[in-house]
């Protein structure tokens, strides 16, 4: 069976949400799809008093687990354009991995949120997959096949490059009917060809 890893960081919760959802769109193809997060590097106190979601159900990701994946979609959102700190830091960690080859042709994808529509989301999901393509993974995209990213009649994310919400400056923004559909899209489509590829 094909296993989907949908390894996340979330400061507020939105990218939270829109892990689960793209777990969700895995499942649906018929993988098993483990959410796993990265750690929090903010001191407690200061991500305390910041808001930070500290709570959250997903088990903090080993690196070592990483080959035993055949699709690793990562989600983050944006720090000035680009993955935050704690995101960088886990992939820092992985040049073992890259020195053994241990990901080459697994299937790679992302998904971020941005506090406004012009706030990075494309450049944060590129410095995620850059990663991805150095650890040699063949990267998928979100396809305009789902159509939910085109159109003006509302706000929503969504884009070739990946998965998106848009979470406006003080958060109060939650994931849209949208970018849920485009998260699920996202996951599905990525365990799909990574079912095909196992074949």
């Amino acid at each position: 069976m094909t296993k989907v890893l949908v390894l996340y960081y979330s400061t507020y919760g939105h990218t939270e949400t829109m892990a689960a959802a793209v777990a969700e769109g895995c499942r649906a193809a018929g993988a098993v799809a483990d959410l796993r997060r990265v750690a929090e590097t903010v001191p407690d106190d200061i991500a305390r008093g910041a808001g930070f979601k500290l709570e959250q159900t997903a088990v903090v990701a080993d690196i070592n687990e990483l080959p035993d994946y055949d699709a690793i979609i990562v989600g983050a959102p944006t720090r000035f354009g680009r993955m935050p700190a704690q995101m960088a830091q886990f992939w820092d960690q992985t040049g073992g991995l890259w020195m053994k080859g241990a990901l080459i042709g697994k299937i790679g994808a992302a998904f971020t949120s941005t506090a406004t529509q012009h706030g990075g989301q494309e450049t944060t999901l590129f410095s995620m997959l850059t990663t991805l393509l150095h650890h040699g993974m063949l990267i998928s995209g979100l396809p305009y096949s789902f159509t939910g990213q085109m159109g003006l009649e509302a706000v929503k994310g969504g884009s070739p490059y990946g998965a998106s919400t848009i979470a406006d400056g003080d958060g109060s923004r939650q994931p849209g009917a949208a970018d849920l559909d485009g998260a699920r899209f996202l996951g599905q489509h990525v365990a799909t060809l990574a079912g095909r590829l196992g074949k």
